[in-house]
């Protein structure tokens, strides 16, 4: 019994868990005032069911096994978001359109990556299903700024893409279109050359966002692209000013099945984005998809980050005293409950005296 985990795997404690809670409690609350309800998906559903809309991640992401009551293959979710559609495209298909759905639960996949070495996570987030425009776009975009803001997230940052570029200018022939994703996305500036010249300054347009917006507004695709550009122009001003804003046009990695907007959060201090999102479709039976725009937040690297203040105030009580009135003002009351108890044993900050709280 060394209590040692298997792989990817790690236990959380205190004060640690608890400030992943208060997160995920923050987030939760900024986004009920937007609306959003929040749903709880079960943790492992039919493999062939869940696999058939995930999105965000691969079925060969799922971990998964033989159920002993039904014998058929479960798996295990490695991403909350196509249970939320599947919930909105079934038990909710009555609801009037748009629905706002929440979410928080734990999330496993398969394998690790470099980057993100942990296999077990927490997934936090929000889908508006229903709708993709420029409106429901912007309030999810502004939901998720506000909700980590409120979690005392500083120093955010929002990295947009246009994930469907290439087939939205529409102006190559299809056996063109595979090689040039492909050179776009490793910004191969040669070989984007080699097959259409035209899309150079898509790659020379990503940065800062007020000028690779200008790249693009003057490049030979400006015209064709205005429409995107307006909607991603209004998104931004509806943001606060402090949040740092880059664009970069042709990113696609982690935004394949992402339509007209796909964006990265992103906070000082932390290495890995902490959330993303954009819009999609959300799949229903017989094969109909119905638009969506959500974003997904991810606790562990803000955690690890420290970025979420690490609470105690813990008011140690005498034996036999009755904390309740502290517990009414606010304060966390520890009871002694034998003679020898101590505020220190207890890992209390304040002790219970004659005149009240005293800070040790």
């Amino acid at each position: 019994m060394t209590g040692l985990l298997p792989e990817g795997f790690h236990d959380r404690l205190p004060p640690v868990a608890d400030a992943a809670s208060r997160l995920e409690r923050r987030v939760l609350d900024t986004a009920y005032g937007y609306g959003y309800e929040q749903v709880d998906p079960p943790l492992a559903e039919f493999e062939a069911a869940l696999g058939a809309r995930l999105k965000a991640a691969r079925a060969s992401d799922a971990v998964r096994f033989v159920d002993p009551v039904s014998q058929a293959t479960l798996a295990i979710r490695p991403d909350i978001t196509a249970q939320v559609g599947r919930i909105a495209a079934t038990r909710m298909a009555h609801h009037p359109r748009p629905v706002r759905l929440s979410y928080a639960g734990a999330i496993l996949k398969l394998r690790a990556s470099q980057l993100r070495p942990e296999r077990a996570m927490r997934q936090i987030g929000c889908e508006l299903i229903g709708l993709d425009s420029v409106a429901a776009a912007r309030e999810i975009v502004s939901v998720a700024v506000e909700a980590l803001t409120a979690a005392g997230i500083t120093g955010l940052s929002i990295d947009f893409t246009l994930p469907d570029l290439v087939e939205t200018l529409g102006d190559l022939p299809r056996d063109q279109l595979e090689p040039l994703r492909i050179a776009l996305d490793g910004k191969d500036a040669a070989g984007v050359a080699a097959i259409a010249p035209a899309y150079l300054p898509l790659i020379e347009a990503a940065g800062p966002f007020d000028q690779a917006l200008a790249k693009l507004r003057t490049s030979a695709h400006g015209a064709a692209l205005a429409s995107r550009l307006d909607g991603l122009e209004a998104i931004a001003q509806a943001l606060p000013a402090g949040v740092a804003l880059t664009l970069d046009p042709t990113e696609r990695h982690g935004f394949e099945y992402q339509s007209w907007l796909g964006f990265s959060i992103f906070a000082t201090g932390i290495p890995v984005e902490i959330g993303r999102g954009g819009t999609y479709t959300v799949m229903h039976d017989g094969g109909a998809e119905e638009a969506a725009v959500g974003f997904s937040l991810y606790a562990d690297p803000v955690l690890e980050a420290g970025r979420i203040a690490v609470e105690r105030r813990r008011l140690f009580v005498p034996e036999g005293v009755d904390g309740a009135a502290w517990r009414a003002q606010g304060w966390v009351t520890v009871a002694a409950l034998t003679p020898g108890d101590s505020a220190e044993a207890q890992l209390c900050t304040h002790v219970l005296g004659a005149n009240g709280p005293e800070a040790i």
